[in-house]
């Protein structure tokens, strides 16, 4: 053995000597624990990240943990950012649905989903609305099913930007209805609502954080929620499924989960599973989630073998959708 090995391997035993240590100790009292959302500060996932950092504390024994928003490229900047980190469990990644987009929508992503991240479990479910312009001559879903087979490309479908949720659900919304409109990108949800309300734009399919207030001020025609149940919320109750209005088994919601880095010691992805599991169970965080709109999870999804499972199967399926719409990010 050459002079030059046993140095490289001293120093890879170290290393996992460390990160053995580190794993016992975790969290190690004075150290962050940081959250990176792929977004920037005060939009809906940031939000989220940043209520379930309150509620995660306690079960980490009152370790801080912060929020590092690193935005752009439709959340792959960010996502790069905690693939590439020390694996030790203090970076962390907290994505939406984007998860099981970019594959499809960045055909040269710098990281795999599937393979370069630890999945931690899904935190919650934020339901879609298809809304409209407050002038469209159509009253309900069925009329403007037919108004959009009779308008086709005319009709104009805006979106806060490539790979946002908004984009994601108008394509599925064109797949389901098997037309195609012409989509119109904004930089944010409020220009788009904002033009929406102002007639500029006929139709968007957004989350309800974006959408409630506008639907329960009846400054945009709502035809229907995009879950399989109807939302208990005040503002939304009334409005029918799309699924019950004819898009049978139309179901898009914006998912949240929470990842680490691939190589993440075993015992400190358990610490950090069962904060999460604690925290979604937090009443002050399940009311400040239902505030904005989200239903938290409360099934097999929280386990990370079966949020890896799920992520697996939205991949698919939006890979389909993404793919036959011909709209990719590079």
């Amino acid at each position: 053995m050459t002079q030059s090995f046993r140095i490289a391997a001293v120093a890879l035993a170290a290393a996992a000597v460390s990160l053995a240590a580190s794993a016992q100790s975790f969290p190690t009292s004075g150290k962050n624990i940081t959250i990176v959302v792929p977004f920037s500060a005060g939009g809906p996932t940031d939000r989220v990240a940043r209520d379930l950092a309150e509620a995660m504390r306690k079960p980490l024994d009152g370790a801080t943990v912060v929020i590092e928003n690193v935005a752009g490229a439709g959340s792959t900047i960010g996502s790069a950012k905690v693939a590439r980190a020390t694996p030790d469990g203090y970076t962390l990644l907290l994505n939406h649905i984007g998860m099981s987009t970019m594959p499809s929508l960045y055909r040269k992503l710098p990281f795999n989903v599937l393979n370069d991240f630890e999945f931690l479990g899904i935190i919650n479910d934020v339901p879609m609305t298809v809304i409209g312009r407050p002038n469209l001559p159509t009253k309900n879903f069925a009329e403007l099913r037919d108004w959009i087979n009779t308008e086709k490309e005319k009709v104009n479908i805006g979106h806060s930007g490539l790979g946002s949720a908004g984009h994601l659900c108008g394509l599925m919304f064109q797949s389901a209805l098997n037309v195609q409109m012409t989509t119109v990108p904004y930089k944010g949800a409020a220009p788009a609502i904002t033009d929406l309300m102002g007639g500029t734009i006929d139709l968007m399919c957004d989350q309800t954080t974006n959408t409630s207030s506008q639907i329960e001020a009846q400054k945009v025609k709502a035809y229907g929620v995009t879950t399989l149940q109807k939302l208990k919320s005040p503002a939304l109750k009334d409005l029918a499924t799309l699924d019950s209005s004819g898009l049978k088994g139309f179901n898009v919601t914006v998912w949240h989960g929470l990842y680490a880095p691939k190589g993440t010691p075993a015992d400190v992805l358990t610490k950090l599973n069962n904060a999460l599991k604690q925290a979604v169970k937090d009443p002050e965080f399940v009311r400040k989630q239902e505030g904005l709109g989200a239903v938290v999870v409360a099934d097999k999804r929280v386990e990370p073998a079966e949020h890896k499972k799920f992520v697996q199967a939205e991949i698919d399926s939006w890979g389909k959708v993404i793919k036959a719409a011909g709209q990719f990010a590079d």
